[in-house]
């Protein structure tokens, strides 16, 4: 079986010699029956790997599961370990290198194939316990007078199989790494793929499964934005979405980096089988793209955003969930502007409702606020359009705008409460703190100069776009 040799050519930690320069007599007299154990081992090494294939069947759980798919795989891993392992007790200068290269190469293998790590370290301790006890009995067998001799190379022969030991831990924990690297940019693609709208039909049964959301379930997306300078982790640790599977998501390749959040509002809570899984989830942030966990999950790290607020609340499912909902259970704070979509159905259409969040979020004013899509359409048709909805404000609202500042600002404060207002000056007048007549004064004031009649509905319908055309685009 072939396993993979790190190409990069990292080198391997430095590893103790086996045996010391420096030998007193008796030391050099066991290292000889060291050595001539050692050769018996080798002439003897299909036994010899039979009989550790067995201990690992009996005393290892993990490996008893691995023989039963790939029992060749594992006899030709454990035979090359020994004939490397044995061979650099005799000759240390010349295979020593190989056999920690052998060793890493099963590390990294059995990192890809899902081996526990403490498994794998537990296999390699009782091959290091075997081919001790075969070295003593082997010598005990043949030469019994030189037994004794054994215990001045023990202490090598054991920091030998602890080095080992420690370089297939630093080639699984590497491989680890990669391994889980692979799975979250793997899911950040998915969801990538999802909010751009680029995901293929035929994809989307393994998207949902990857992240745990079914295929057909009923979604809203809402994109998150705080000021420049609010790091993701600290801006997602302050939108909560009460009581709803959200699935979060950062992205730095639009119009400055928000998080944009997949809502699950219908569908069976349980399909699939991923990290979609818990009251919230997060994509982690690498930092040029969406970051899941990894979260943060890193969804940086931040896999798990819930903060056990929901623990004992029923999740939000079900066909009287709305977008409205989603706005109820939302805390930020104050200046966060936050754009929600309304509903579609099916993971397919994400990007949709992905690109009607950016839309509702262009709706939001720059201090802050949360913007339904379906409850500010008049507001959305304006910044949808930005080249007309800035001719409209200029054509409209061109007179007032030119007014001095300070009477430009009241005079479109005025208009701005009484529309508000549902057109009542008597309340328009207790919100701007004046007379109900100053209020009117205004008014006719703002007919005069703009043209429009507050009395005929399609120019108060004029005026009111384009006093949301002002708010919203003017820079």
């Amino acid at each position: 079986m072939q396993h993979l040799v790190p190409a990069h050519g990292r080198p391997l930690p430095g590893r103790r010699p086996l045996v010391p320069a420096a030998r007193s007599a008796v030391d050099a007299e066991a290292l000889s029956v060291l050595h001539r154990a050692a050769r018996a081992l080798m002439a003897g090494l299909p036994e010899l790997t039979e009989r550790l294939m067995t201990l690992l069947r009996e005393r290892e759980p993990a490996y008893r599961t691995a023989m039963e798919t790939d029992v060749d795989g594992v006899r030709d891993e454990v035979q090359r370990s020994l004939r490397l392992n044995v061979g650099s007790l005799i000759r240390p200068g010349e295979l020593r290198e190989d056999a920690q290269r052998c060793s890493w190469a099963i590390g990294r293998a059995r990192a890809e194939r899902g081996l526990p790590l403490d498994a794998l370290l537990r296999a390699f301790r009782l091959g290091g316990g075997m081919i001790w006890q075969e070295l003593v009995d082997e010598t005990t067998r043949r030469h019994p007078a030189d037994a004794r001799l054994l215990v001045h190379v023990a202490a090598d022969v054991w920091n030998f199989v602890d080095d080992h030991c420690a370089v297939v831990a630093d080639a699984y924990r590497q491989t680890e790494r990669e391994l889980m690297w692979r799975r979250e940019n793997r899911l950040r693609l998915m969801t990538a793929a999802l909010l751009d709208g680029t995901a293929r039909i035929a994809d989307l049964p393994a998207t949902a499964a990857a992240l745990g959301l079914p295929e057909q379930g009923r979604y809203a997306v809402v994109l998150a934005r705080l000021p420049a300078g609010r790091a993701f982790a600290e801006a997602r640790s302050q939108v909560h979405l009460s009581g709803l599977r959200v699935l979060w998501y950062r992205d730095r390749d639009r119009d400055g980096a928000g998080s944009y959040g997949i809502v699950l509002l219908g569908g069976h809570p349980h399909d699939g089988d991923g990290p979609g899984h818990g009251h919230e989830t997060g994509l982690l942030d690498t930092g040029t793209g969406p970051t899941y966990g990894t979260g943060e999950r890193t969804p940086g790290a931040d896999d798990d955003g819930g903060d056990g607020r929901d623990e004992g609340r029923p999740w939000a499912y079900g066909l009287d969930v709305d977008a409205g909902e989603i706005a109820r259970r939302l805390t930020a704070p104050p200046v966060a502007r936050i754009g929600v979509s309304p509903v579609v159905e099916g993971l397919a259409a994400i990007g949709d409702a992905r690109r009607l969040a950016d839309t509702a979020l262009r709706a939001c004013p720059r201090s802050g606020g949360t913007v339904v899509l379906e409850e500010h359409l008049p507001a959305a048709l304006v910044v949808s359009a930005p080249a007309l909805g800035a001719a409209l404000a200029e054509r409209v609202l061109g007179p007032l705008l030119r007014l001095d500042l300070s009477d430009r600002d009241i005079m479109l404060d005025t208009l701005t409460a009484w529309l508000a207002c549902d057109g009542s000056a008597q309340r328009a007048a207790g919100r701007l703190y004046c007379h109900r007549n100053t209020v009117l004064n205004r008014l006719r004031r703002c007919e005069q100069l703009t043209g429009r009649s507050l009395t005929r509905p399609a120019d108060v319908v004029e005026l009111s776009l384009a006093l949301a055309a002002h708010t919203l685009l003017d820079p």
